[in-house]
């Protein structure tokens, strides 16, 4: 009775040793983005006349996803067919995109590396069927867009919303703030 426990007491004690050591064996490639350093920036690369080149460097070998919708009232095989057409063009262009469809007109395209996101966008608003793409909160519409839309780059609606309510709230506050008010008095 005594060896046993002495044995299994051996091999907890082995396997608390194991746990606490560092995987030194697992490459950087390996290890989940998060685990990841991040790559390094260079700045010189950086033209500050467009925020877009900062946003290219910083998504650079992290993965991101774009929305994309499809123009007109399509059904979801007909989006699934349309898509399936842009991720083949995309693939001949050496760019590693999966695809997912989230609605009957809406598709999510999901690139390993950021950094070729807005080349993508690019790609995908030139396409006769795309009605937008939706990139880091910015909305770009495409050939496909009804023309009340065309040459529009609006941000989300949400994001809009969310700075009005912001404002409205500082907007409050400063009206509310009767301390002040009291001292003008005094």
């Amino acid at each position: 009775k005594q060896k046993t426990t002495s044995f299994w007491n051996s091999i907890i004690k082995g396997l608390l040793v194991l746990s606490k050591q560092k995987d030194d064996d697992i490459e950087e490639g390996d290890l989940p983005e998060h685990k990841r350093p991040p790559a390094p920036i260079d700045f010189s690369k950086i033209d500050p006349g467009k925020p877009e080149s900062i946003l290219k460097l910083t998504k650079k070998g992290k993965t991101l996803m774009m929305f994309v919708t499809v123009s007109g009232n399509p059904t979801e095989k007909e989006t699934e067919e349309i898509t399936s057409l842009w991720q083949g063009g995309l693939f001949n262009a050496n760019y590693d995109v999966q695809r997912f469809i989230v609605g009957s007109n809406r598709a999510i395209f999901m690139l390993r590396d950021g950094g070729y996101a807005w080349e993508i966008k690019d790609f995908l608003i030139n396409q006769e069927r795309c009605a937008d793409v939706t990139l880091e909160g910015q909305v770009y519409p495409g050939k496909g867009a009804d023309e009340n839309e065309k040459g529009k780059n609006k941000t989300k609606p949400e994001k809009a919303k969310k700075k009005k309510d912001a404002e409205k709230k500082s907007n409050s506050i400063k009206e509310d703030n009767r301390a002040t008010k009291q001292r003008e008095e005094l």
